[in-house]
């Protein structure tokens, strides 16, 4: 090879190299860069994170706080805090949290709406006495209750499960100790209301539907209207619901109801009274137009709300089987089957939704035969419910997240 082949061949690995290097020096540089935006941008969002979840916990303890923050210092960067609600009637707050450090910004929005009992599949205050979850007994969704938790031979719980005292086994904990597929937790205390009916009578005065002065109102949905009469011989006053009663509360003061029919939207039937009144009876099936269950876009719900009680009748039409799709509410008594001991055996109790009550009830009776009187239970949860609630139902008190968005 000649002096100038040579030469040119060093010159041009000479510019090779220059290229390498020139490139590696780019590349390194990218990644430190690339390492700074990266890290900038995790802190903006751990910022923005922790504003969350301070104004969530402002929330908590106060629910009526929606003051926010505005452009705090906050780990060497900056903190926005809004707080917006939005929706009035049933008080759906979004919080929106901005974290901003060396140019990166990062947004974490959480909607927040008030806890409603509605969430159960179960509660209880008391459990009744010596009544006993066994191997039969199967629940969907949320369980709690205030009581001890009486259990035989593996009940199965699918949701969490949650009480405020302890598991008690009927003979020990390997032979009867529960299937909690969704978690358990003791030690949580969480007291039902003794306003919850009250507090609804308001809602019911500005743009529901109430009667007041009647002993007894005999009610039957028919759709989205209602019939309704104050004597078993009466006539039937029809009146349709969506002007009546927009908010969808159907209240009666110190009265009883008797209640059935098929529900089209989104109701709560509400009975308040002192004893012997606040009373609801379920003369026969009450049940949604569109059962969720089969078709999923359904948007009925009811809520079945009483001051005392919430019972099915001792009726012809309750001997076999009674379908029931609402979330029932009993505050001071239970839900339960009238005459569950002496009345005939009477078939299923099919429940799609949840029972919420201060004491248990029974809704019949059994032995190593079967059953002896009343009902069989079977109890489906009403998915819907864990974040849906019928219109007014009581509350715990308290926000609960319902979606976080980052």
């Amino acid at each position: 090879m000649g002096g100038k082949a040579l030469v040119l061949v060093i010159s041009g690995f000479s510019l090779i190299f220059l290229v390498i290097a020139q490139n590696f020096g780019s590349v390194s540089n990218r990644s430190v860069d690339n390492y700074v935006d990266y890290y900038n941008e995790s802190v903006a969002h751990n910022i923005a994170v922790s504003g969350a979840n301070i104004a969530a916990n402002e929330i908590y303890i106060d629910p009526t706080w929606d003051d926010g923050y505005n452009n705090i210092d906050y780990q060497n960067g900056h903190l926005d805090i809004e707080v917006n609600i939005i929706n009035s009637y049933q008080n759906i707050r979004e919080i929106v949290a901005v974290g901003d450090y060396r140019g990166a910004s990062s947004t974490v929005k959480v909607t927040l709406a008030p806890s409603k009992f509605s969430k159960f599949a179960y509660y209880s205050v008391s459990e009744g006495g010596n009544i006993w979850w066994t191997m039969n007994d199967t629940v969907w969704g949320p369980f709690h209750t205030q009581d001890f938790m009486r259990v035989y031979r593996h009940p199965v719980f699918y949701g969490k499960a949650t009480t405020k005292r302890r598991l008690i086994y009927y003979t020990n904990k390997r032979r009867d100790k529960p299937r909690f597929y969704g978690g358990f937790e003791k030690g949580v205390n969480l007291p039902l209301p003794t306003d919850g009916v009250a507090n609804i009578e308001p809602e019911a005065d500005d743009d529901g539907f109430k009667i007041s002065g009647q002993d007894t109102v005999y009610m039957t949905f028919d759709y989205d209207s209602l019939k309704y009469r104050f004597a078993y011989s009466d006539e039937d006053t029809v009146v349709y619901l969506p002007s009546v009663a927009p908010n969808g509360i159907i209240f009666a003061k110190n009265s009883v109801i008797r209640l059935k029919g098929i529900v089209q939207g989104q109701y709560s039937v509400v009975s308040s009274g002192p004893s012997g009144k606040g009373k609801i009876y379920l003369d026969d099936d009450i049940i949604f137009s569109q059962d969720p269950r089969t078709n999923p876009a359904s948007t009925d719900l009811l809520g079945i709300i009483a001051e005392n009680e919430v019972l099915i009748t001792d009726n012809v039409p309750n001997y076999s089987d009674i379908n029931i799709h609402a979330s029932i509410y009993a505050e001071t008594g239970g839900f339960g089957a009238e005459n569950y001991a002496s009345r005939p055996v009477s078939g299923n109790i099919n429940i799609l939704g949840g029972i919420i009550q201060h004491t248990r009830r029974a809704v019949g009776t059994f032995n190593s035969g079967g059953a002896v009187s009343g009902f069989s239970k079977r109890y489906r949860y009403d998915e819907r419910l864990r974040i849906a609630s019928p219109p007014g139902f009581p509350g715990t008190g308290s926000f609960e997240i319902v979606s976080w968005l980052e």
